[in-house]
C-alpha cells in the first residue's frame, strides 16, 4: 500500500514538472511572437506614415516629381541630383512635415536615367525608399528613371536576353579574369551563329558598368524586339589589366606598371588575342570580321581605337565614344585599306575631351575613311550620352 502511494506521488511530481515545463515553453513562444511582431512593426514604420499609407520616393506625377525621406532628428536635408545645372551645389532644400517626414517637389527632368542623393545634415546618403540603384566605381547611387521617348529602351522589354559572368584565363595578363556576356532572347534554343559586339567601359568602370549604368541588356532587348537591331551577343570585358574582376568580388589587385614597355597595350592584346577567341570557342559566335563590332567610351574609346588600329582586319564596325585616345594618319590609312564597313565616332559638344575627338575626326577625314560618321550630341562626359549612343549605333551593325 505504501508503495502505491509513493508511485502516485511520483506521477504527480512528473505531471507537475511537465506542466511547469510546458508553461515556460508556451511563454517562450509567446515572447518570440511578441518580439517578431515588434520587429515587424519597426520595419513597417520605415515604409509607412500617417494612417498606414506607404511612402513612395521618388514619385513621378507628370510634370512634377516628389522625393521623401523620414528623418525625425535631422536639422536640414537637401536633394542633389545630376540633372541639376550645378550638381556640386548644396542642392534643393527639403521641408520637414508631420512625423519627421521630409519632402520636396521639383519639375520633372526630361526623359532619361538620373542619379541623386539626400544630404542630411551635411552627410550624403541614398534614398532608403528607392530599391533602384546603380554602381559607379565604388559608389552606389539612387536612380530616377523618367519615362519618355529618349528613355523608352531603358525599361525591361517583353522578351529578355541573358546576362552572365564568365571566367577566362589570360596568359598575357597572368591571371584568371571575369567578363560579362549578354546573349539575346532565344539564343539558348537556337542553332545559328550570332554577330558579336565587344562593348568597353571607361576609367573607374569594370565588367559590370555597361550592364548597370549603361542599361546595355535592356537597350539591346528592346532594339532586337522592335526589329531595329540584329540579334547579337554583347561581350563586356574588364578593361583594368590589374583586376581579376569587379571590386565587388573583393579579389586581390595585381601590381601593374603602366610605364613598363612589356605591358604596353597588354589589355588590348588580351582582348584581341584571348577574349575574342574565347568567345568564338565557347559561344555560337560568327567569326567573320563583318560580324564583329567594337565600341567603347572614354578609356574604352582609347582601347577601341588601339584595338582596331593594331588589328585592322579584326573588326568591321568600330565606335569610339567620347574617346580618350588618338589615331595617327598611318593607322587611319590602315583601317581604310582594311575596308571597314562603319567607323562611327561620337562625342558631346561640352565634353572635356571634345578637342581630342576633333583631332581623331580630322585624322579620319584626312585619310578619306569610307563609311565614316561623326555623331555630335549635346552634353558632356556622361552616361546619358553613352546610353544614347548605344541606342543609335547598335541598329547600324551587321546589315
Amino acid at each position: 500500500m505504501w508503495a502505491g502511494y509513493r508511485y502516485f506521488d511520483y506521477l504527480c511530481g512528473v505531471s507537475y514538472f511537465f506542466i511547469i515545463i510546458m508553461r515556460k515553453f508556451i511563454s517562450f513562444l509567446a515572447c518570440i511572437g511578441l518580439v517578431a511582431m515588434a520587429a515587424g512593426a519597426q520595419e513597417l514604420s520605415n515604409f509607412s506614415f500617417g494612417r498606414g499609407q506607404r511612402v513612395v520616393s521618388p514619385e513621378i506625377n507628370g510634370a512634377k516629381t516628389t522625393f521623401r525621406i523620414k528623418a525625425d532628428t535631422a536639422n536640414s536635408i537637401n536633394l542633389v541630383g545630376n540633372w541639376m545645372e550645378t550638381p556640386d551645389s548644396p542642392g534643393v532644400p527639403m521641408t520637414k512635415g508631420a512625423e519627421g517626414m521630409w519632402e520636396v517637389t521639383i519639375d520633372t527632368p526630361s526623359p532619361e536615367i538620373y542619379t541623386y542623393s539626400f544630404v542630411v545634415d551635411g552627410v550624403a546618403m541614398n534614398d532608403p525608399l528607392n530599391v533602384f540603384v546603380q554602381r559607379d566605381g565604388n559608389r552606389y547611387l539612387s536612380m530616377l528613371t523618367v519615362p519618355g521617348e529618349r528613355s523608352e529602351n531603358y525599361k525591361e522589354a517583353g522578351k529578355h536576353g541573358t546576362v552572365a559572368h564568365r571566367w577566362y584565363h589570360s596568359d598575357i595578363l597572368g591571371m584568371d579574369r571575369r567578363l560579362t556576356v549578354y546573349t539575346p532572347a532565344g539564343y539558348e534554343e537556337g542553332k545559328g551563329n550570332y554577330p558579336v559586339l565587344y562593348l568597353l567601359h571607361g576609367a573607374g568602370g569594370d565588367e559590370e558598368a555597361w550592364s548597370s549604368m549603361g542599361r546595355a541588356a535592356q537597350i539591346l532587348d528592346n532594339l532586337i524586339e522592335k526589329g531595329l537591331a540584329e540579334p547579337m551577343i554583347c561581350v563586356m570585358p574588364n578593361g583594368n589589366p590589374n583586376q581579376m574582376a569587379a571590386q565587388t568580388l573583393g579579389m586581390p589587385v595585381a601590381e601593374y606598371d603602366r610605364n613598363d614597355p612589356a605591358m604596353r597595350n597588354a589589355y588590348v592584346r588580351s582582348l584581341c588575342e584571348e577574349i575574342v577567341p574565347f568567345i568564338e570557342k565557347n559561344y555560337r559566335a560568327d567569326a567573320r570580321p563583318e560580324k564583329r563590332a567594337i565600341a567603347g567610351l572614354s578609356m574604352g574609346g582609347a582601347h577601341t581605337i588601339a584595338a582596331s588600329s593594331l588589328y585592322p582586319e579584326l573588326f568591321d564596325y568600330i565606335c569610339p565614344l567620347s574617346a580618350a585616345g588618338a589615331i595617327t594618319p598611318e593607322q587611319a590609312k590602315g583601317l581604310k585599306d582594311a575596308g571597314v564597313k562603319l567607323y562611327w565616332q561620337a562625342c558631346g559638344n561640352t565634353d572635356f575631351l571634345w578637342d581630342r575627338n576633333m583631332e581623331i575626326k580630322k585624322a579620319l577625314e584626312d585619310a578619306q575613311m569610307d563609311n565614316y560618321v561623326f555623331f555630335e550630341s549635346d552634353g558632356g562626359h556622361v552616361w546619358s550620352n553613352w546610353r544614347y549612343y548605344l541606342n543609335n549605333f547598335a541598329p547600324l551593325f551587321f546589315k
